[in-house]
């Protein structure tokens, strides 16, 4: 795949609320480094020529800057502001993408992303335009309308992680569309255009950093 151009976009707008502290959530440090630093450092350890790009809020820009010198971080990467919305700081990211390949979505807390996970999505998006990793739901649910309640099949249910990979044309028409306060996922967007979706295998450790429960998870698993 080395012929084929690739841009990670890591959207990185959250707040520290559900984890109970002041500090962003992308910022906490996991055995001495931000979260959001090992994120970085996954992706270009897969491909250290594809292109990075990591989407802030712009308040935070200046605090990242400093980080980046206290940990000497010297992985190439470009920086943009973050939108209102998830939606609007995915939108802001593509516009540092140009020509054809593909382009990954990816949550700057979940560091625990595997390799194999990025090259497959890489590799079914190649072929299909799109991918997502995706780990079945392993405990019983059940439907709930405030009416009544039932219970529904698991094995036909996936809980989606990221990347999610698309072909940069498809994602950059998808994103032209109007905000909708539907969309949770690029998949989501990239759906209201009629794009079939193409699920992979994700890892099941690639969980997004954000309760204490799930910090005290990375720093067990993050090496």
């Amino acid at each position: 795949m080395e012929e084929i151009q690739k841009y990670t976009i890591i959207v990185a707008g959250g707040s520290g609320k559900r984890m109970g502290t002041e500090l962003p959530k992308q910022f906490i440090e996991i055995h001495g480094k931000p979260i959001l630093m090992h994120t970085l450092e996954r992706f270009f350890e897969f491909d250290n020529l594809m292109k990075l790009i990591i989407v802030l809020p712009e308040s935070q820009h200046f605090y990242w800057s400093g980080l980046i010198k206290k940990h000497q971080c010297t992985i190439p990467h470009q920086l943009t502001v973050g939108g209102v919305e998830r939606f609007h700081s995915v939108k802001n990211g593509l516009q540092l993408v140009d020509g054809s390949g593909l382009v990954a979505i990816h949550d700057g807390v979940r560091p625990l992303v595997s390799l194999e996970t990025i090259q497959h999505c890489f590799e079914a998006a190649a072929l299909y335009a799109s991918a997502i990793p995706v780990v079945p739901v392993t405990e019983s649910v059940r439907w709930d309308d405030k009416t009544s309640n039932h219970a529904i099949d698991r094995g036909k249910l996936f809980l989606v992680q990221t990347p999610q990979v698309f072909s940069i044309k498809l994602l950059k028409e998808a994103y032209q569309q109007p905000f909708d306060a539907t969309y949770t996922d690029d998949a989501g967007v990239a759906e209201k255009l009629g794009t079939e979706i193409h699920l992979v295998e994700g890892n099941p450790e690639n969980i997004k950093i954000t309760r204490p429960m799930d910090l005290l998870v990375a720093e067990a698993l993050l090496i």
